[in-house]
């Protein structure tokens, strides 16, 4: 029997997405502020400069780092779930 959610159950959370230079898939990070995260390896992408990033997220990911001259895009994905 399918299960049926009311529409009050269903949250929306937003994940910023890492694109790096020969990698498949993107890098799904959560954090508190995606919009700040976004802008900054906006920033990063933008520079001539090769730094290193280091991140601490609240999903999955706990931890990541990696250098901002491997970025080739950046994204910001709003999902769906029941919670």
């Amino acid at each position: 029997m399918a299960q049926q959610f009311n529409a009050q159950n269903i949250k929306k959370r937003v994940s910023v997405l890492v694109f790096l230079k020969g990698s498949t898939a993107p890098l799904v990070l959560y954090v508190e502020k995606p919009e700040e995260l976004y802008a900054e390896l906006q920033q990063a992408v933008k520079s001539s400069a090769a730094a290193l990033i280091e991140k601490e997220t609240l999903g999955p990911i706990k931890k990541v780092c990696f250098i901002s001259n491997q970025i080739a895009a950046v994204a910001i994905q709003e999902e769906q779930y029941v919670g």
